[in-house]
């Protein structure tokens, strides 16, 4: 049994080790087809009819343009490259033919063009590629040499290496909508230089299939790196929510009472949302972009035990419709609380809902 088992992992060795890279681009067989005359059409004598014949399995006759000596060795049977949209909220369209990935904005923190593009310069950073240039206004940038460099298998019967060098510039351009919240990034292999032993080859050497593979390659590292420092920044984001943040009295811009809170206007935002629904608001309806929130408040839920023992968690606050305004006031966030009729909580009533809320805004590991 271990002799069978040893022969077939053998076989298996020498299998693998029986073809090279670049073997296994191309179809495994001896090329046989090209050998062959082509078929002569049928020849009928005089007199007699040709026979009907369908035409369901014809081959089209090739373009004007369509290469002709992709045969053999020459033709590579890879997959087609596609573009992996892996980003929330990226998407491709159909027939593009140029590597292309579009964005729309998902997150208002920053603008769409500055999100790309800090993750496109984070990813050549972390990979130590250099900018030839980059000019944000014109929405492009070009990359230096990416230098990448392999050893080459020969065969099972030759356990020598080839070293394989392949050096390659790349341009990507980004193009904005108007609107500013839906854009596509589009890359371009600029240079290319592939050394493998002696023999070189060049951009005007590759064909169109071999530019599309490189562009899509870079294209999906690029898109693979942005979507890991979004989960990256949603995961420290959700920390950061869960733990406990300051708050204060004071007054808005036009001096009005407030709550002021000592954290980013984006923490603060969706922190204040766990906070309203720890003490009994229902949020109805919010709007990040002006910072207002909509909430009724339905009072804390206690049990008829609770209200046996005269335990009443309720707010100082009459269960009807609120508004909150939340601004930023520079690493600060100050929180306005309005009525329906967005007129502003009297001094006395917002001192007397204040200590809840500082305690809850303060508490740890409230619930997401």
């Amino acid at each position: 049994m271990i002799r069978n088992s040893v022969l077939a992992l053998s076989s298996i060795l020498v299998l693998a080790a029986c073809s090279t890279p670049q073997e296994r681009r191309i179809a495994n067989d001896d090329f046989e087809y090209l050998k062959q005359d082509n078929r002569q059409t049928l020849k009928v004598p005089e007199g007699l009819r040709a026979p009907q014949q369908s035409r369901e399995y014809q081959i089209p006759e090739l373009g004007p343009d369509a290469p002709r000596n992709l045969l053999g060795e020459k033709l590579q049977v890879l997959s087609p490259p596609l573009v992996l949209p892996l980003v929330t909220g990226s998407h491709v369209e159909e027939g593009q033919r140029s590597a292309t990935v579009f964005f729309d904005q998902v997150d208002d923190s920053q603008p769409l063009d500055t999100s790309v593009w800090g993750s496109l310069i984070s990813y050549l950073e972390e990979q130590g590629i250099g900018v030839d240039s980059f000019d944000k206004d014109a929405g492009t940038l070009v990359t230096d040499w990416m230098l990448m460099e392999t050893e080459l298998d020969t065969g099972w019967f030759d356990w020598t290496t080839t070293e394989r060098s392949v050096g390659r510039r790349f341009e990507f351009k980004l193009d904005v909508k108007p609107h500013g919240r839906t854009a596509a990034l589009k890359v371009r292999l600029k240079d290319y230089l592939e050394t493998v032993g002696k023999q070189t080859r060049s951009a005007e050497e590759l064909n169109a299939d071999d530019i599309r593979r490189n562009e899509v390659d870079i294209l999906n590292r690029v898109i693979g790196h942005y979507q890991q420092q979004l989960q990256i920044a949603n995961i420290r984001k959700v920390r950061e929510i869960r733990q406990g943040m300051n708050m204060q009295m004071g007054s808005n811009a036009k001096g009005e009472p407030a709550f002021i809170v000592e954290g980013d206007y984006d923490i603060a935002w969706t922190r204040i949302q766990l906070v309203l629904r720890k003490l009994g608001f229902n949020v109805k309806d919010l709007d990040k972009s002006n910072g207002l929130l909509f909430v009724s408040y339905e009072g804390s839920e206690s049990s008829w035990w609770d209200s046996l023992w005269g335990n009443d968690d309720d707010l100082p606050l009459e269960k009807q419709e609120y508004r909150l305004h939340l601004s930023r006031l520079e690493d600060k966030t100050v929180i306005t609380f309005m009525d329906n009729e967005s007129n502003n909580l009297s001094e006395n009533l917002l001192s007397g809902i204040f200590q809840p809320f500082s305690d809850t805004m303060a508490a740890n590991n409230l619930d997401i």
